[in-house]
């Protein structure tokens, strides 16, 4: 992942199977979406970036690219339910069609859940 400052927290290399990132997020009472490695884009749209290549320290890669998760659009219920201790998660796929990594604004595989 890459925090606010840019910098790689917490680097993996991605093999043929999943792959994990945990994201600490603050859900503050009015609803905003905080944290080390929440980024804002404009008055509502916010996001994490999972850095690539050498985004994410890996000197000798042919990739350097960020795929964007967003967060702004957890449903209401998957907030109270994050409110409740529950953790959140969301299967994004790795890979673009070109057979690449997934990058930009990646969209899940599925919807937000809780686990």
């Amino acid at each position: 992942m890459q925090d606010k400052a840019n910098m790689p927290v917490g680097a993996r290399i991605a093999g043929d199977g999943p792959i994990s990132f945990d994201a600490p997020i603050t859900l503050s009472d009015d609803g905003r979406l905080t944290g080390p490695f929440v980024r804002r884009e404009g008055s509502t749209r916010r996001f994490v970036y999972i850095a690539i290549g050498t985004s994410a320290g890996q000197h000798a890669s042919e990739w350097s690219r960020r795929a964007k998760i967003d967060v702004h659009d957890i449903s209401a219920d998957m907030l109270t339910q994050a409110r409740q201790g529950r953790v959140l998660e969301i299967i994004l796929p790795g890979r673009a069609r070109n057979g690449g990594p997934a990058c930009a604004t990646v969209r899940p595989l599925q919807a937000w859940r809780a686990i």
